[in-house]
């Protein structure tokens, strides 16, 4: 091959006797450089955003999850916790409830999801405390005209916008759960539900629709007296010492827990959004990819107007051996060369502009400030996508050099076979 590959990269930089094959050979590798750089800056668009999610994901969802395989509920999730806080490696283990209830104030209902958080849980496992717009976040220092000890309630802004309520330590709002034990009287449906009162001190943005949308967070004692349970939990969640390897930390907790229980790190606790991200991720690269296959028939046409040009020289080589084999080894070679020059010039530019805006951040997203979760184009450059799509232009590359050589004509004096 070091021969054929010899000839192409000859054919591939002499200057053209027409200067029109020159202009078309630069026009063809540019066309593959644009969709490349196409490529390489959406793709790292794509990391930018996930990033910018699993980041305001980080306020709420801890580093480690453990959920039961089986039912709703950890039988003994301070036990749990405990046991798992022993583990090398992790800072804290709490446990955690969560379940859905319909909460009411004055005039206004909605259903909502109730989570119970320990105390000291924001700061120490998640920073939710940050992601307060209006109020605080607890209520231990909070005024008490009858005497008694508050019981706060943080909503999410959704629930804020559909109830009507705001950070107050006077207005009552109330939430019920079914009973989980127990017979009840038809003819009291009341009796039916359990109900606790909780006055709102602080609401929660988080830019996730999940999360701001009907999430209410109160203190874990109030909702296990709210749900009837005593030490049980929905979930332990775990904050991990700085600097270590979350993957292996992981694989312990699991070992420690058993086969009765799940440990999820953050994108398997959000699957389904990931998932998307993902999805949208390598289908828009398929679409590009088509762009940059359409790009290739240029080089196509290229080819064929230097085999054109080249007849005399064709025949010179087969005069002195060469075999049809071997000259579409040259061509198919020139044709792949064509396409990786501009493959790899594309992820160069590519790479630069991706750099530019993901540390000068000079490319901003319209709108108003105020009303976003970030100002720029959030960008971050994957080493493996750049892989990929080298891998991409240099297998069009080949392809479209295939294809190129099936036009060399027969040499007729020989009879040779196409």
């Amino acid at each position: 091959m070091r021969l054929p590959f010899s000839i192409a990269f000859r054919y591939l930089v002499a200057r053209k006797s027409h200067s029109a094959v020159n202009i078309i050979s630069i026009i063809s590798m540019a066309g593959v450089a644009v969709a490349t750089v196409a490529m390489v800056v959406v793709m790292s668009v794509f990391n930018g955003f996930t990033d910018l999610a699993e980041g305001r994901l980080g306020f709420v969802d801890p580093q480690l999850k453990i959920l039961p395989v089986d039912g709703k509920f950890i039988d003994d999730a301070d036990s749990l916790a405990e046991a798992v806080a022993r583990v090398e490696g992790v800072a804290a283990a709490v446990p955690v409830v969560e379940d859905q209830a319909l909460a009411m104030y004055h005039d206004r209902s909605m259903p909502v999801i109730v989570k119970g958080l320990p105390e000291g849980y924001d700061g120490t496992v998640v920073d939710i405390g940050c992601t307060v717009i209006d109020g605080v976040f607890g209520a231990d220092d909070a005024p008490d005209s009858l005497g008694l000890t508050p019981r706060s309630a943080v909503v999410s802004v959704g629930v804020a916008l559909q109830l009507g309520t705001r950070p107050s330590f006077y207005d009552p709002l109330t939430l019920f759960v079914p009973r989980r034990h127990g017979r009840y009287n038809p003819a009291n449906p009341a009796a039916a539900f359990l109900s606790d009162t909780t006055i709102v001190s602080g609401i929660t943005e988080v830019d996730q629709a999940e999360y701001d949308g009907n999430y209410i967070y109160i203190p874990l004692s109030v909702a296990r007296d709210l749900l009837d349970l005593y030490t049980e939990g929905s979930a332990v969640e775990i904050a991990l010492s700085p600097g270590v390897n979350q993957d292996k930390i992981q694989e312990c907790v699991a070992k420690a827990v058993g086969p009765r229980y799940r440990v999820l790190d953050r994108r398997h606790q959000q699957e389904q959004a990931f998932r998307m991200i993902n999805i949208e991720k390598w289908v828009t690269l398929l679409m590009l990819a088509f762009i940059l296959v359409i790009a290739s028939f240029n080089i196509i046409s290229t080819l064929s107007m230097i085999i054109i040009e080249k007849t005399g020289s064709i025949a010179v080589m087969r005069a002195m051996g060469a075999s049809r084999t071997m000259l579409k080894q040259v061509f198919m070679i020139q044709g792949w060369l064509v396409s990786l020059i501009g493959g790899v010039a594309g992820i160069l530019i590519g790479l630069a502009l991706s750099l530019a805006q993901q540390y000068g951040e000079f490319i901003k997203i319209g709108g108003d400030p105020a009303n976003l979760a970030v100002s720029t184009y959030p960008v971050r450059v994957a080493p493996v996508d750049l892989l990929v799509i080298l891998a991409i232009v240099a297998v069009i590359g080949l392809v479209t050099g295939l294809i190129s050589a099936r036009f060399l004509p027969r040499d007729k004096s020989t009879g040779e076979k196409p």
